[in-house]
């Protein structure tokens, strides 16, 4: 399938709601030919110099125009791709186009492993002092929390590529794990500090019986 394209060094995952500000005159051109024609138009990620994988987004509404003909829209992820042919200009337009191959993905997981990571990112939260709320096993996607539990941009690059659930969960579960483990130092050793600047006292050493 050949997709119009517009780059970013960003990661977005299908269900994932988009605010994008068009600026450019090549993407504005973009964004009035996927609204004309109802189609939709591929992110790929910019990471590492690399530009292979990314994310096709739908147009859900252009929120306002300006003057200069720049754009504020909302967009919403569908599918994940893989680029299998790159052309910097698409004929006869200013953007870039790509030959794109759908990735698939597999339900795998079981119910088990989405509450363990669950529980750890109300572990992360309650450490950050954040609230959290209205998630459950049931109800729960590590989509919704992707961009929230501190992953690095290669770390969110990974995750698109993986087409197995529990490939994801499992990667994301050792993230949190480790993450936590460094929270936990890190607020022990906030204690200690916060310890060390107070005045204490000490009960005075008595010497009679002491023998060297």
């Amino acid at each position: 399938m050949l997709l119009p394209l517009f780059p970013l060094p960003s990661v977005f995952f299908p269900g994932e709601m988009v605010a994008l500000h068009i600026f450019e005159e090549r993407y504005k051109q973009l964004i009035m030919d996927v609204r004309e024609s109802a189609i939709n138009f591929g992110v790929p990620a910019y990471v590492d110099g690399e530009i292979a994988y990314g994310a096709e987004l739908e147009l859900k509404e252009i929120i306002k125009t300006y003057d200069s003909g720049e754009m504020d829209i909302v967009c919403v992820g569908q599918r994940t791709f893989k680029i299998n042919t790159f052309q910097k200009v698409m004929d006869g337009k200013l953007y870039a186009a790509g030959e794109v191959e759908f990735l698939p993905h597999y339900d795998d997981s079981v119910t088990t492993l989405k509450e363990n990571v669950l529980s750890l990112i109300v572990e992360l939260y309650g450490l950050m002092d954040v609230s959290i709320l209205g998630l459950t096993a049931e109800n729960f996607d590590i989509y919704q929390l992707i961009h929230k539990i501190g992953l690095s941009l290669s770390q969110e690059y990974k995750l698109l590529k993986m087409t197995y659930k529990s490939e994801r969960l499992l990667f994301v579960k050792a993230h949190l794990t480790n993450t936590i483990q460094v929270l936990k130092q890190v607020n022990q050793s906030k204690e200690m500090i916060g310890m060390n600047g107070h005045f204490k006292n000490f009960d005075p050493i008595d010497f009679k019986d002491f023998k060297i």
